[in-house]
């Protein structure tokens, strides 16, 4: 029993020294018993690497891969025949919503309005946002039944307000690009001509719901 006890201590004082200090500064990097990532074994942009035979740690691309963004691919999915796959790459009114300081009104000269945007938008809707903003646009998504009522969370944004309704449609397009609120940002994600497809589909719900 003794010697269960004089273990017991020594493992007790060699635990706390190793995760005692802590926190504390030190003129030499403590000891790690658990460095839980903290220093990574990588290559870093712009590094030399003798791993490579030029020591160079920045690679070439693949030959014929295709840089996301640099392109515009074209693809027949959703019905619309062109549809350009990048994310925000311009400074234009269709890349940003914008004019400058102001948000713009009317749809970009890139973007026909037509049943096959309206389709495109609707699947591309009902995807990303009628979770939250609910199949008609009033705000009553499955996301409302679970957390609006009783985390006492705001409420998700009804669409089919006036003041909704008021608002231009570059001003969607950027609240689609960057979120607002709890919303968070879908540049990422959908791609430019999908988000003006889905601002054409929501000012639809709109009139719909008149």
């Amino acid at each position: 029993m003794r010697w269960f006890f004089i273990v017991l201590a020594i493992l007790t004082v060699t635990l706390a020294a190793a995760i005692g200090p802590r926190g504390e500064y030190f003129t030499k990097p403590p000891f790690e018993l658990f460095p839980d990532m903290d220093r990574q074994y990588k290559v870093k942009y712009q590094k030399p690497s003798h791993f490579f035979e030029d020591n160079q740690g920045s690679r070439k691309p693949v030959a014929g891969t295709i840089p996301m963004g640099f392109v515009k691919p074209i693809s027949k999915e959703g019905g619309i025949p062109s549809t350009s796959l990048d994310f925000s790459v311009g400074d234009d009114y269709f890349n940003t919503g914008t004019f400058v300081d102001n948000f713009g009104e009317g749809f970009p000269n890139q973007v026909k309005v037509d049943e096959d945007l309206l389709k495109r938008g609707q699947q591309r809707y009902e995807i990303n946002c009628q979770v939250c903003h609910g199949a008609s646009g009033n705000g009553q998504g499955i996301v409302h039944k679970y957390w609006a009522d009783g985390a006492g969370l705001p409420p998700t944004a009804n669409l089919l307000t006036d003041q909704v309704k008021a608002l231009p449609e570059g001003q969607i397009y950027w609240t689609i690009t960057h979120g607002k609120g709890l919303m968070g940002p879908y540049n990422g994600t959908i791609n430019v001509q999908d988000r003006w497809a889905i601002v054409a589909y929501v000012r639809t719900l709109q009139a719909a719901g008149q």
